[in-house]
């Protein structure tokens, strides 16, 4: 073994997140012993953060190739063809540590890095959704929590000026020592312009353009990469500083940059900062990159050059500049007032060279950075308390006695209840193009310049995910799917935010291994390519780990706009119909957590054939015109989307309906009746003189299918009949009650003295 240099000592080793056989491989790769700066450079870009060195071996599992594919996994985001020239470029990350720590700008610069990763791509984001996951609302802890992320949500995105269109929120106090904040952003560029995070051309000039770099965020991505203890709080420091004023700038240099032809590629500096961008250009592109930090703009005096390749202030990026347009890029910069220094030169020995002034503090092999840390293939096995979580005897439940006070209790519940209390604090119709609000089955806005428009939804339910990981991962691949036929969409492309423990744990690799093979098959299954992601471990507190929470951003294609849908009944008189068959699926849902106080059983089983099955009558529908409104059968299972159905959808023109509905328990429990989740359920609405023709679509896709009610003013009448018993139960509730119960319930708990 080779000795350590004087200053790097196992402690130093350990306090950079590296092991002993993590330094031996530096050594290897370097020939030589580190210093203190290539230390710190390897510690951050082999954490797992930066690294994905616990997860890359199964990741490669999922699909990521497809016809709409335009640019897959490996960039800064992924993008897909939508026509007419264009293609929409999304992606999903996490800030789910820094979040904790310090809630509002935890969050804000989430939203900050998200956006970057788009508009670093040539494309202009037109809509950002969030998915969120908080403990119960009973701790004042977790009211501040949420508080402070919404807060730093809806500052950053309202004044950069892109809107907030949707997004989910879950309650579990299993998150109140790791609250998950995870953020999407989708955004526009045509096809053939798109840039990408190259450092190609020998000699080419490298620029850093943006906020001047400060001591924020130092080793960030190896705070993200740790789990939390009781010195949580002391990790402030490692929170970065958001600034959306100086990013609306660096968003429109950016895009003139695009229109003037005037770069060979970019990437914005997100975790890992200058190193990670630096090293992964290089990396791409075969090339080396040689760096002068004397020549970076700093805002804090005397910064070392460790400070100042680890520091992830916020909205920078990194440039290669297409030979002879480096003043035309300062030109720009100086225009929007926006700094710019010219920091380097693009290298033909793959090395990552680091200056200050003639002095080499660094150099490094970039693919050694960036492809060639640890890849690990850890542990695997279902923890022992696997069989109690899933046995659950139904028989032995109470079932439902007053199903009119399980509903409002169900509409009561956080998770299911209104958010508008968040999503007003969003301005969600900045830039005019989003037709479907905060608060329906998915978001939709329009493509200006085109009869089309994009659906967006995140799904992912993690108690299915905790119960069976697998069956978690493909029903949440499926509710994707549900969610966007229900606005009219088809899904052309995922990206994928998994939100797991400590992977060191056989219990949670499995879990996380098992949830990816559950996406992928579910992907193949419904040919979606997964193009970007993020992995995000250690969500855990003093060994507490959350469930596991993998989330989907899908996006689907609404083509011609005209099908646009959304879940809210339209006119009295029409028919509403179930497609799909009721089960007695009760394990794993929001009833028998809420009512029983268990979060056990098997979840809802998938079958793949029978939800493509309803995908295709989704789609024959649409096309025909045959639907009035369309909401997938979820959380709360069929007596809450009912309720859903009737208070609208929350555009400018909400407006109440009530139903009339006749419905029999064929032989279940009532409770699986009402408040079951089993998928591969929709509830339409349709005109009365289209009812017949609906039936026989859904017939030839052989969807069971079944008139239940119909659309009334005012009252939300339910009848069930047990042939078996000769008894029938009654729910009788004015809507305007319902709507009161469901729409207050977060208000109620956050505006209380």
């Amino acid at each position: 073994m080779s000795s350590h240099t004087p200053y790097i000592t196992k402690d130093v080793i350990k306090q950079h997140g590296l092991s002993e056989e993590e330094y031996q491989q530096i050594i290897t790769h370097l020939g030589r012993e580190p210093n203190l700066t290539e230390l710190g450079v390897f510690s951050v870009m082999w954490s797992e953060h930066c690294s994905y060195k616990s997860s890359r071996i199964h990741l490669k599992r999922l699909p990521t190739e497809g016809e709409y594919v335009v640019q897959g996994p490996g960039e800064n985001a992924g993008a897909v063809d939508i026509g007419d020239g264009l293609a929409a470029v999304f992606k999903i990350e996490s800030h789910n540590h820094p979040s904790f720590i310090e809630p509002f700008q935890g969050a804000a610069t989430g939203v900050g890095g998200i956006l970057r990763d788009i508009f670093t791509m040539g494309a202009r984001p037109i809509a950002l959704l969030d998915s969120l996951r908080f403990g119960e609302l009973d701790s004042p802890q977790n009211q501040h929590l949420l508080k402070g992320v919404v807060s730093g949500i809806s500052w950053y995105g309202n004044c950069i000026g892109v809107p907030t269109v949707g997004g989910e929120i879950t309650f579990n106090d299993i998150y109140s020592k790791n609250p998950l904040v995870n953020v999407f952003c989708l955004g526009i560029v045509e096809k053939d312009r798109l840039l990408r995070g190259l450092a190609e051309g020998v000699g080419n000039t490298v620029l850093y353009i943006g906020a001047k770099t400060g001591r924020d965020g130092i080793h960030g991505a190896t705070m993200a990469s740790d789990s939390f203890d009781d010195s949580s709080e002391t990790k402030r420091p490692n929170v970065q500083v958001g600034d959306p004023f100086l990013e609306k700038l660096l968003l429109e240099v950016c895009l003139e940059f695009l229109e003037n032809d005037l770069l060979v590629g970019i990437q914005d500096m997100g975790a890992a900062g200058l190193t990670s961008s630096s090293c992964e250009m290089a990396s791409r592109s075969g090339t080396g990159i040689e760096l002068d930090v004397a020549n970076i703009p700093c805002r804090e005096p005397n910064m070392t050059p460790y400070e100042i390749l680890l520091s992830e202030s916020q909205e920078r990026m990194l440039l290669v500049a297409k030979p002879g347009k480096q003043e035309d890029v300062m030109a720009i910069c100086r225009k929007w007032g926006i700094d710019a220094a010219i920091v380097g030169q693009v290298t033909d020995d793959g090395m990552v060279r680091v200056k200050e002034h003639e002095t080499i503090v660094a150099e490094i092999p970039a693919n050694a950075l960036a492809e060639e840390g640890p890849r690990y293939e850890r542990p695997v096995a279902p923890p022992q308390y696997q069989d109690m979580l899933q046995s659950l005897m139904v028989d032995n439940l109470q079932d439902v006695h007053d199903p009119t006070a399980a509903l409002l209790a169900l509409l009561e519940s956080p998770t299911i209840a209104s958010k508008r209390w968040v999503y007003r604090q969003y301005d969600h119709m900045v830039g005019t193009n989003t037709i479907v609000c905060p608060g329906s089955d998915a978001a939709v806005v329009r493509i200006k310049g085109t009869q089309k428009a994009l659906a967006m939804t995140t799904d992912g339910n993690s108690r299915y995910c905790l119960l069976n990981p697998y069956m978690g991962g493909t029903l949440a691949v499926a509710e994707s799917v549900r969610n966007l036929a229900c606005t009219g969409a088809t899904p052309i492309g995922v990206t994928d935010c998994l939100n797991f423990g400590n992977p060191e744990r056989p219990d949670i690799m499995w879990q996380f291994v098992m949830a990816v093979e559950g996406i992928a098959d579910a992907c193949r299954a419904f040919d979606i390519p997964v193009v970007s992601g993020n992995v995000s471990f250690y969500n855990e507190t003093k060994g507490l780990s959350i469930y596991p929470t993998p989330v989907l951003g899908m996006v689907g294609l609404i083509d011609p706009i005209s099908q646009v849908l959304t879940q809210g009944f339209k006119r009295v008189g029409d028919q509403i119909v179930l497609l799909g068959e009721t089960k007695e699926d009760l394990g794993g849902t929001e009833y028998l957590k809420l009512l029983h106080y268990r979060e056990q059983g098997s979840p809802p089983w998938l079958n793949i054939e029978t939800e493509k099955s309803l995908f295709t009558c989704m789609q024959t529908l649409t096309r025909k015109h045959l639907l009035q409104s369309a909401h997938d059968c979820s959380e709360g299972g069929l007596a809450v989307t009912l309720a859903e159905c009737c208070l609208g959808t929350p555009n400018h023109d909400r407006t109440l309906f009530g139903a009339h509905l006749d419905l029999s328990q064929n032989g279940l429990r009532l409770d699986a009746l009402l408040f079951g989740e089993t998928p591969s359920r929709i509830v339409i609405s349709v005109k009365p003189d289209d009812v017949t023709q609906v039936l026989q679509e859904a017939e030839a896709c052989e969807v069971p299918a079944m008139v239940i009610g119909y659309v009334q003013q005012d009252q939300f009448s339910m009848r069930v009949h047990d042939t078996s018993s000769k008894q029938t139960c009654q729910i009788h509730v004015p809507v305007q009650s319902l709507f009161d119960r469901w729409d207050q319930s977060l208000a109620s708990r956050l505006e209380s003295p």
